[in-house]
């Protein structure tokens, strides 16, 4: 579904991602983990179209986002979680929801979309009319998640979704990731919390200062002894 090749992405004169490749299949989980710093968000965001690449390329299913605007890619299929949530405050969660279906027209498909999110997250339901700025870390985490599938995307990038959370939220949360997965949807999983990750991911890469250092299935990379002394505290 998604091919990232030799992928360089620099900020000024500091390059953060270095010839990084790697792909993900349809109905794939595949996580990104690594240290703060790694590249693992800027490698999403050049992804939704928010950095622009110094070099490499990005196929979407045979489609080339190098050159595709935010917007552009959205549409082609492609949602994004971002790290820190980034709610809209001042508007209800249904407003919020509402957001993330800028793209469509169809308001019978809108509503359907709708209808499906408070299904899987009917706490959004239940505070349908609440500003989103009151609902706690845990709860604004599923509406940025809810959000995304507004779109109806075929990949969903989500960037450290348990950051913040409390125990329980952390749970449910990937829990909901499996979910979501289990219902067709492709999922990248950027995440810190490496155990969790490698435990429902299909396969996974290891960053390291911008460059992959490891790849390989979620239980190989559990069982590895590199990674279970650097990420799991092994």
């Amino acid at each position: 579904m998604l091919k990232v090749d030799n992928l360089v992405v620099n900020y000024g004169a500091i390059q953060a991602v270095k010839d990084v490749s790697f792909h993900i299949n349809t109905g794939e989980i595949v996580a990104l983990i690594g240290a703060n710093g790694a590249g693992k968000t800027t490698i999403v965001k050049t992804i939704s179209g928010l950095l622009k690449p110094a070099q490499g390329s990005i196929t979407y299913e045979q489609q080339d986002l190098k050159h595709q605007s935010a917007p552009a890619i959205v549409a082609a299929g492609i949602a994004q979680v971002p790290e820190g949530r980034h709610i809209f405050a001042g508007l209800s969660v249904a407003e919020n929801l509402q957001m993330g279906a800028f793209l469509q027209h169809d308001h019978a498909q809108i509503s359907d979309s709708l209808q499906n999110v408070y299904k899987r997250f009917p706490i959004l339901k239940q505070r349908q009319n609440q500003d989103a700025a009151t609902l706690s870390g845990g709860e604004q985490q599923m509406l940025a998640m809810a959000r995304a599938l507004m779109s109806r995307p075929k990949l969903l990038l989500l960037d450290e979704p348990s950051m913040g959370l409390a125990p329980i939220f952390i749970n449910e949360i990937f829990n909901i990731v499996q979910a979501i997965k289990q219902q067709g949807t492709t999922v990248l999983l950027i995440e810190q919390n490496a155990k969790k990750a490698l435990a429902i991911a299909d396969r996974a890469y290891v960053l390291a200062a911008g460059k992959v250092s490891l790849h390989g299935t979620g239980p190989e990379l559990l069982a590895n002894t590199a990674v279970q002394k650097a990420y799991l505290g092994g």
